[in-house]
């Protein structure tokens, strides 16, 4: 499994105006429902509610929200970078500038594991988020996500 096989780049953004964890999630909601098809409240309820679970803030000044959904047949990411950082109770209290959305199957197993597990060794690697964070332009923060996988594939 690759990066490139469940994020598209018109779910990859620069996002300027996001003040809270509600509204970053509100967001995702739209990104996904205009990239996927997926309905936007759906999607926003799905991550509010697993996020009671716990918060998926990963430290480092990253995010991996996620939720299983009814109606799709793939797992499926947004990404966002967050021009101000966020409060997102992570588990370093640092706040939260680089997210990474994942949507899977209400019933899928193994590929949610799997695509999840991908997404934060990505997401762990210093020298990938450094690049994340300097660059605002969409293409390049896509680029930056597939290329990290293709390497170390290589």
């Amino acid at each position: 499994m690759k990066i490139s096989e469940i994020i598209r780049p018109e779910a990859v953004k620069v996002l300027a105006n996001v003040s809270s964890k509600k509204r970053l999630f509100q967001s995702l909601g739209e990104i996904v429902s205009s990239a996927y098809g997926i309905d936007a409240e759906t999607a926003f309820s799905a991550l509010q509610e697993r996020e009671t679970l716990g918060p998926t803030g990963v430290g480092h000044g990253v995010a991996l929200p996620h939720a299983r959904l009814d109606g799709i047949d793939a797992v499926v990411g947004a990404f966002l970078r967050l021009e101000r950082p966020v409060d997102f109770e992570s588990v370093d209290h640092q706040p939260v500038d680089l997210v990474f959305a994942l949507f899977a199957p209400a019933g899928s197993g193994v590929d949610h594991l799997k695509a999840l597990a991908l997404v934060s060794r990505t997401m762990r690697d210093a020298a990938v988020c450094a690049k994340l964070r300097a660059n605002d332009s969409a293409e390049t923060l896509y680029a930056v996500l597939t290329e990290s996988t293709a390497s170390r594939a290589a």
